[in-house]
């Protein structure tokens, strides 16, 4: 076989690129300790930063108005230091309590139980096989990055079911195998900020937000609904621009697959169709989310709802809202056990308890994180750090002009760049929430909309980081198909998506909020009216 002579250079300098590029990540993500540890640490550096900055006295003065709660009488923002004998009193006696009232860590569990039975008992899995393998050939491609984007819902199932069903879906149809990998990995976690669901992952963020509002305005909430309008209409922009790449930019590049580069005997490879059980399961569980969401919509768009608030008759501020995390357990709970019925996966009461068990032992990790978390998170505010830092953020922002809708081109970007290294979106929320929010508030931006841009940021770069905690089973299923297959591979195979991925997003971002003025989720307000 031979090669014209510039062939191999040219593929040496591209080597040579990714390596550099990847050698830089996994460099910066090496300086970085677990988590767990990185929270213990951030922990206790609050605890010795608020003894150094009240020794040497720093302040801001304070930009709400006189009256406003919280604010001291003489207008002055000070740092208190927890480095005292009335700082350690404090830490010991809210110890407990800052984990227990840490606002993601209740949603969270509650939503995860109903998505639990929903996928345990196969629903969510028949669900995609469904939705990919009824897709017509011309369609195939944006139904799998469609279908990515959806399988958030149910946390690792999308990693570990849809991108290697992709591969092979692809294969059969004589396309190339990576490429039906790669349209699925984008949609899975390029996509992982979209979605028609609220998933988990929403009141695990909007409790970080609002805990980061409340150094503003403490009586500010976000609710996990709050980027819901947002994460719609940008799932199908996920799903089309991954298509376009996929077939414009990464199948092309691939060109025409070659068994032989498969590790495995690919003919003995199947995608098994729904059985007939599977369909009539799909059916039943359909037929109940339908009646659910049926009196759900009964509960809710009438004036005289149920579920509207009490006294103003309104959506805004309504139990609806505010139990929205109840609803998605229902919802994906009772399908899922009507699924597992019809198809004999859940036969009594105690399979539904296992499903529930099964998630919450996988959940061990999580509890730890949040433990730390909550430390962390009410350390920081405890010591007024991230109110100064906020202020003096802001001010220097207006010093040199930056206060317009272009301050979140670098806000993205930043938190795109950030997540190369620390590739966990509560981790990374956790860290930013604190300065961030407060600090764009005052410039005059909401909550729900700085939370929004944050996720922006977090998903395009999880495609290219060998951080994010599937990327080695990602390869993995790669190299099934290409002997070679490298981690610099995976990563030019995966940029592309991650640049028009960031680019439209962006644009969509700014068209939604800033041109057509829409709301990013239900009374979601754009702008935040902060009074000096």
């Amino acid at each position: 076989m031979t090669h014209s002579s510039k062939a191999p250079n040219g593929a040496a300098e591209k080597r040579g690129w990714f390596t550099r590029f990847l050698d830089t990540v996994e460099f910066l993500g090496n300086l970085l300790p677990h988590p767990v540890t990185l929270f213990a640490c951030f922990a206790l550096a609050v605890v010795l930063g608020s003894g150094i900055a009240a020794y040497f006295d720093v302040s801001a003065v304070d930009p709400r108005p006189e009256g406003a709660a919280g604010r001291a009488a003489d207008g002055t923002i000070r740092v208190v230091s927890l480095m005292t004998v009335d700082g350690l009193h404090r830490i010991v006696s809210n110890l407990v309590t800052n984990f227990t009232g840490f606002a993601p860590l209740g949603v969270v569990l509650v939503a995860l139980l109903g998505v639990s039975v929903a996928e345990h008992s196969g629903l969510i899995s028949a669900a995609m096989r469904g939705l990919v393998m009824n897709a017509s050939k011309r369609m195939v491609t944006v139904t799998i990055v469609f279908a990515g984007i959806i399988s958030n819902t149910a946390s690792e199932l999308g990693y570990v079911v849809l991108i290697p069903m992709a591969a092979l879906i692809f294969y059969s149809l004589g396309r190339h195998p990576l490429a039906g990998l790669a349209a699925a990995f984008a949609g899975v976690s390029g996509g992982y900020s979209a979605n028609l669901f609220i998933g988990t992952v929403d009141p695990l963020l909007a409790g970080f937000t609002t805990s980061a509002a409340n150094l503003i305005d403490p009586n500010y909430v976000v609710g996990p609904e709050a980027n819901w309008y947002f994460m719609i209409v940008s799932t199908f922009l996920i799903a089309i621009l991954g298509a376009f790449v996929t077939e414009k930019i990464v199948e092309p590049k691939l060109g025409k697959y070659n068994p032989a580069d498969a590790t495995v005997d690919l003919g003995e490879q199947k995608l098994d169709p729904l059985t007939a059980a599977e369909k009539r399961g799909l059916k039943g569980a359909g037929l109940v989310f339908f009646g659910l969401c049926l009196l759900l919509a009964l509960s809710v768009v009438p004036e005289n709802g149920v579920l509207r608030h009490p006294v103003t008759g309104l959506v805004e501020d309504s139990p609806f809202l505010k139990g929205i995390v109840v609803f998605i357990f229902i919802t994906f709970g009772i399908p899922g056990y009507v699924y597992g019925r019809i198809v004999g996966t859940m036969k009594t009461d105690r399979d539904v308890i296992n499903a529930m068990a099964k998630s919450m032992s996988s959940m061990g990790l999580y509890i730890v994180l949040v433990f730390f978390a909550a430390q962390f998170v009410a350390f920081f505010s405890w010591s007024n750090l991230g109110a100064i830092m906020a202020v003096k953020g802001a001010t220097m922002l207006q010093t040199i002009g930056l206060t317009g809708p272009e301050v979140f081109v670098f806000f993205i970007a930043m938190c795109a760049i950030v997540n190369l290294s620390l590739g966990s979106a509560s981790a990374q929320w956790a860290i930013f929430a604190p300065i961030f929010v407060p600090m764009l508030m005052i410039v005059g931006y909401s909550p729900e909309v700085i939370q929004a841009a944050y996720r922006i940021g977090d998903s395009v770069t999880n495609l290219i980081t060998p951080m994010m905690s599937y990327f080695g089973l990602i390869l993995a299923v790669a190299a099934r198909y290409k002997k070679d297959m490298g981690i610099g591979t995976l990563i030019a195979t995966m940029l592309p998506y991650t640049m028009v991925f960031f680019v439209g997003w962006v644009v969509l971002f700014y068209v939604w909020v800033f041109l057509i003025g829409a709301p990013i989720g239900p009374n979601a307000p754009t702008l935040y009216e902060f009074t000096r």
